[in-house]
């Protein structure tokens, strides 16, 4: 072989060393960026409006529908207390006596007082006094009579409604100062009424020009699971709470059989008609890891959209879709969507 022939022969062994690897990269790359386009199959369906009952609901804590923590107005020994916790009483009904030295005293002067009253009216017909002095022990009378009616009141306590004593913090002997003893509470006894019961719910705003007194209210407490109660919407505060952006709505709710006791859990239930709404399958619901932010994937020619959603009710295994970008008519993604990105080539499969 001469060296011509060499030459070329070594030259042709190069050429196609040289463009095998070539062909195999580029090869490569190519399989490598129709995997990157590969659509993903997914199944979709068409969002559309639904009627759906409207109710809200809000928990709460059971309220006596009065209560009253009774004491004295001024400082005293406690001569008798008539009640025990847990007594029932009535209205009307005697609960404790303070001491009445002072009362006792103060009643002795009146009748002196309405004594000197009498005469000096006598006299001052027969002209035998002055005006001036009658005028002046009949003032005397009046206060007299008006401090012996308020330590009357104020050292024998009645119950001013029917109810039952849930709280006693002295003991007969001991001396009510006016200010919170052991218990916290600067009283002698606490009376509250249990039959009815009311809880304050606090409503969002939005429902404001909706809630009016008269509507009834489903409640439930956790201690009954098997049991329902109805309660009655009777007082609406008239302003927003503008840290909350809500109002509260205070409902009576009847306990005849005192079931309900005061601090209770409670959740309650205003139904609040019906309307339309958009209600998708909660599978096609995803959460942001690491934060509360809800979210759904549409399809647009071919594309997963990402868009980012507000969840109202549950209606078992769907949810209501109460803000965000989701329109009537869309693709919404109900299987496949866990793989998908936004942007992401999609395959639509029946």
């Amino acid at each position: 072989m001469n060296c011509k022939n060499f030459s070329l022969i070594l030259a042709g062994g190069i050429l196609l060393a040289s463009c095998g690897p070539k062909e195999n990269k580029t090869g490569a790359a190519a399989a490598a960026a129709a995997d990157s386009v590969t659509a993903i199959p997914v199944k979709v369906m068409p969002v559309s409006m639904t009627k759906i009952a409207r109710t809200i609901d809000y928990t709460s804590t059971i309220q006596a529908y009065e209560e009253v923590n009774l004491a004295p107005s001024t400082p005293g020994r406690v001569d008798k207390i008539y009640v025990e916790v847990g007594d029932r009483v009535q209205k009307g009904q005697k609960l404790f006596l303070m001491d009445r030295t002072q009362y006792y005293a103060n009643k002795i002067q009146l009748a002196n007082l309405e004594k000197d009253l009498a005469r000096l009216d006598t006299l001052l017909k027969l002209g035998s006094v002055k005006e001036q002095l009658y005028d002046q022990t009949k003032a005397q009378y009046e206060v007299m009579k008006t401090n012996v009616e308020f330590m009357e009141d104020n050292t024998q306590l009645e119950a001013p409604f029917t109810g039952i004593i849930t709280g006693r913090y002295l003991e007969e002997g001991e001396l009510y100062s006016g200010a919170p003893g052991m218990s916290g509470k600067a009283a002698v006894v606490t009376l509250m009424q249990i039959n009815p019961v009311k809880i304050t719910i606090s409503i969002s705003e939005q429902y404001f020009p909706l809630i009016k007194n008269g509507m009834k209210v489903r409640v439930a407490a956790d201690v009954y699971p098997d049991k329902k109660f109805e309660g009655t919407i009777f007082r609406l505060h008239p302003t927003i709470d503008p840290m909350s952006r809500s109002f509260q709505a205070e409902v009576r709710i009847t306990n005849s059989n005192e079931l309900l006791r005061p601090g209770m859990f409670a959740r309650s239930f205003i139904d609040m008609g019906e309307e339309q709404a958009i209600v998708v399958p909660a599978n096609a619901v995803l959460m942001q890891e690491g934060t509360n932010e809800r979210f759904i994937f549409v399809v647009e020619n071919g594309i997963a959209i990402r868009r980012t959603v507000t969840l109202g009710q549950r209606f078992d295994d769907r949810f209501e879709i109460a803000g965000g970008d989701l329109k009537e008519g869309e693709s919404l993604v109900t299987e496949g969507q866990a793989r998908l990105n936004n942007g992401q080539k999609v395959e639509i499969s029946n």
